[in-house]
């Protein structure tokens, strides 16, 4: 194989077309949100962005305890689960100085991503292994002794292609999945290293992490892998991300999340709203509160004057059996 490899995709009309909207869409979305994201969506996306990669593995933990180990706290579980993300968590924070091009960020990446979780963390695969999508062999992978240059070769058309980070990003998730370099943690680390490829282009895909994306349309993702394995190139893949990356952008860019102040705290309660609706002391048992003027001044009231939040029983506040939830513009503060 040659330094000039070229995956095999073709750039279709639909493939401009949807690189145009979503273009638009990041251009209006970044004018009016770039600096009053950062500072205050960075952590919950970050917790987000890790139990959605997780889960896609069948890792079982909630939300709420990913965002618990994360934070240092026991949490009843398996160890591997919990390894699971300690390790991603670890991964996401080297995130802004990993290159996509360069193969020792590649293999730190998976060595930290699977630590205490492989047996040879961040190094390649030295057998064969089968692909497994639901209980079906999908394919087999390359050779072993050829993954060393197939990864080579895409490295090396990372580095010097001319296509737009939208494509490159799609394209090198789909060959790094064909290619299946390690043993174990390619799924997630292929979707962490398109997650880093669009973040290098833009800074809002810290926000709108691909795993996110793939975790909600998860049997689409699988069928586009298998079509794309059955047609030999992946244009069907690159057309699928695209779509689901616009999706995702549109729902944030339309929901304007940023023209109120939304505080930390107030994210950690609609993080904690979003599983289900809640009273105010199992709320305030979950965010570890025990002073509830400090739970209603910081917490649920900014949440409920910003409809980010409301009662069950509007009509009655002070009911005994009032519960708080989620609105539609408070889970679109959490994307």
């Amino acid at each position: 194989m040659s330094d000039r490899y070229q995956p095999p995709y073709t750039i279709t009309p639909l493939i401009l077309n949807l690189i145009a909207e979503i273009c638009e869409c990041i251009g209006h979305y970044f004018i009016k949100s770039e600096d009053a994201v950062k500072p205050r969506l960075r952590r919950a996306n970050r917790i987000r962005t890790i139990h959605a990669s997780l889960a896609i593995e069948n890792n079982a933990l909630t939300l709420e305890q990913v965002t618990s180990v994360i934070d240092g706290k026991r949490v009843l579980g398996l160890p591997r689960e919990i390894q699971e993300i300690r390790n991603a968590y670890a991964a996401y924070e080297c995130l802004e100085r990993w290159r996509p091009a360069i193969l020792n960020d590649l293999l730190e990446a998976h060595k930290i991503l699977m630590l205490g979780l492989a047996d040879f963390p961040g190094a390649f695969r030295t057998g064969g292994v089968g692909v497994f999508r639901g209980k079906e062999t999908a394919f087999m992978v390359p050779p072993a002794n050829r993954v060393h240059l197939l990864i080579h070769d895409l490295l090396n058309w990372l580095q010097n292609t001319q296509e737009h980070a939208l494509i490159t990003g799609c394209v090198f998730h789909y060959e790094f999945e064909f290619i299946h370099p390690f043993s174990d943690g390619n799924g997630r680390l292929g979707r962490l290293w398109q997650t880093l490829i669009l973040n290098k282009w833009k800074k809002i895909f810290a926000y709108i992490p691909v795993e996110s994306i793939v975790q909600n349309r998860q049997e689409e993702y699988y069928h586009f892998l298998g079509e794309c394995d059955h047609q030999g190139e992946s244009t069907s893949f690159i057309e699928f991300m695209l779509k689901a990356l616009l999706e995702s952008i549109r729902e944030i860019s339309g929901s304007d999340p940023v023209s109120v102040q939304v505080s930390d705290q107030v994210i950690r309660l609609l993080t904690l709203l979003n599983n289900g609706s809640a009273s105010a002391s199992i709320l305030m048992n979950k965010l570890g509160l025990s002073h509830r003027p400090t739970f209603r001044k910081n917490y649920i009231q900014p949440a409920l004057n910003n409809g980010l939040a409301e009662r069950t029983q509007p009509d009655s506040p002070r009911s005994p059996t009032q519960q708080y939830r989620i609105t539609e513009k408070g889970k679109k503060c959490l994307l």
